[in-house]
């Protein structure tokens, strides 16, 4: 760490290790620069100094991820006071970054689809960022993530009065990157399965590829890989097909 007259330079470890004393920092009014590989990544500024905005990490790499052990409590405050985009695993806060074009397109073709499919149902389709608090079987704290795409089939009774949706999705989509391929293809996949989501679709660019996993009583019920030219077949709504070559573009 390296400190100089109203502004403090640090690692990206050592922010993962003291999360909270580098928020305080920033929230008195001390800009903290976060390097990685020795190079400066990002950097925490008070909202005193912002314009009036909420203290918030400004992301600079695609891939930059923080991962912090907290409260859910904390995790509440924190992201009540921030504008960046975090989901809260295992109670862990992981920094999302900003996605790629190839990302968008996809998840924008996804949309179109699944929007017509929904066309004149109960159901309704949203993409991130938007908050999805999950309770798992067994565990008190929740997780709380962003899926790219969902469907929700309780919208109307699981509004609160903040107009937070406080439901559990049908069926959830997570479009892969390199930078969270582990914890979208094992942390999510078990928060989905143990919280009552009935369907998940990990939809991989780099393969063109999707798995489609069919949860049943929080558990693997079904498992289907899809690749380029197949047609995906939904497990829990019946019609709901997605062709490979469309959503990819090829």
């Amino acid at each position: 760490m390296k400190m100089n007259e109203g502004k403090t330079t640090i690692t990206a470890t050592e922010l993962k290790n003291n999360l909270g004393l580098y928020l305080d920092s920033a929230i008195s009014g001390q800009e903290v620069i976060i390097t990685k590989n020795g190079k400066n990544a990002a950097r925490l500024i008070s909202c005193n100094s912002y314009k009036a905005q909420p203290s918030i990490l400004l992301e600079e790499a695609a891939d930059y991820e923080i991962h912090q052990k907290v409260s859910y409590e904390e995790f509440l405050e924190i992201n009540e006071n921030s504008d960046a985009r975090m989901e809260y695993i295992n109670g862990e806060i992981i920094m999302l970054s900003s996605p790629n074009v190839n990302h968008q397109d996809i998840s924008g073709r996804l949309y179109l689809m699944l929007s017509a499919y929904l066309k004149g149902k109960k159901c309704r389709v949203y993409y991130a960022p938007f908050d999805v608090t999950l309770f798992k079987v067994n565990i008190r704290d929740p997780d709380v993530v962003q899926p790219d795409l969902l469907i929700a089939c309780d919208i109307e009774e699981k509004v609160n009065t903040k107009g937070r949706y406080t439901g559990v999705p049908a069926l959830v989509i997570e479009i892969l990157s390199p930078g969270t391929r582990t914890k979208d293809m094992v942390d999510k996949l078990n928060t989905y399965m143990m919280s009552g989501v009935r369907e998940f679709w990990v939809v991989d660019p780099a393969n063109q590829s999707c798995l489609v996993y069919g949860f049943k009583d929080n558990q693997v019920d079904d498992f289907k890989l899809y690749k380029f030219g197949d047609i995906i077949q939904s497990y829990f709504f019946d019609g709901l097909e997605a062709d490979t070559e469309e959503i990819f573009n090829r």
